[in-house]
């Protein structure tokens, strides 16, 4: 019983007694970072309300953006696509329902603040789940899915001129994707991940089609380096000359087995948030979450 109750000697007392501290300091600054904060806002009177947020989603320093309703769309639309040129946005195909797509483009007029257009798409293309990008004249339209519900993605490929309106036809990807990302980059139209046939593997395929002026200088798309990390509906955008990939979805809804009209059944997706970036050098860099690597993209 000496044995149990004998104090610890001083050179093991001070080194526990300070882990012991420390380890307190780490919980009460945890607690003090995660306690609800109250924010001052204005209400619909303009009296200031008290709105109690978590500390870790508070709102980072930034000017404050004032946001307002604008005119409510023609149709409803979902996995649709949208390219902004000048003044005008173009909101194309989209699902209304799972049971019904859209085969027209609306157009909305910044200036006037009015729907002001609605023309036709070609009867083959796809109706979701399209990769689109536009050279500030011409938007390209590319892959995605054709009819309702969980049906299959199609290869085909249209442009727009959104002068004349009219559509011509570019040459099919190799195989058929769904929400690839899309973006044109030093006179190229480049397609990079998105759904598999299947509709919910990831697909991590990158091409790329010479264009200029609405019309393809190849016959057949150009293979390209994969992707790190593929799946559907992910931001693309260039600035800076890098190519920029962000977020997006792993996984998606797939057709029931045996149904005749691909009815949908719910599969596990995963979001992400991490950025790839393709550097503008020709030995270029790219970050799959915090993982350096290194590729050759042709010229």
């Amino acid at each position: 019983m000496a044995a149990l109750t004998k104090p610890l000697p001083l050179r093991l007392a001070i080194p526990l007694a300070l882990a012991l501290l420390l380890a307190l300091a780490f919980v009460a600054d945890f607690l003090v970072s995660s306690t609800t904060t109250t924010k001052k806002v204005k209400g619909n009177h303009g009296k200031l309300v008290g709105r109690s947020l978590n500390a870790t989603y508070a709102d980072l320093p930034a000017p404050r953006w004032d946001w307002e309703e604008m005119p409510a769309a023609p149709v409803p639309r979902l996995d649709g696509a949208s390219v902004q040129i000048g003044d005008l946005l173009y909101v194309v195909a989209g699902y209304e329902s799972l049971d019904h797509v859209h085969s027209h483009v609306d157009v909305y007029n910044f200036t006037s603040n009015t729907w002001t257009e609605r023309f036709d798409m070609p009867k083959e293309m796809s109706n979701s789940h399209l990769g689109m990008a536009s050279d500030g004249r011409y938007i390209y339209a590319v892959t995605g899915q054709f009819g309702p519900q969980c049906r299959p993605a199609i290869r085909r490929n249209f442009v727009l001129d959104t002068k004349t309106k009219e559509w011509h036809e570019l040459p099919p990807l190799p195989v058929p994707r769904y929400a690839p990302a899309t973006q044109l980059w030093r006179g190229r139209l480049h397609v990079m991940g998105g759904g598999k046939e299947d509709r919910h593997e990831p697909g991590l395929e990158h091409w790329s089609l010479a264009v200029k002026d609405g019309k393809a200088l190849e016959n057949e798309w150009r293979a390209e380096i994969p992707i790190p990390r593929g799946g559907p509906h992910r931001a693309c955008v260039v600035a800076n000359d890098k190519l920029f990939l962000i977020g997006g979805q792993e996984g998606d809804f797939m057709p029931k087995p045996g149904s005749p009209v691909f009815k949908c059944a719910r599969r596990h997706e995963v979001c992400m948030c991490f950025p790839i970036f393709f550097a503008k050098t020709q030995k270029a860099l790219r970050f799959d979450s915090l993982i350096e690597k290194e590729f050759d993209l042709q010229a």
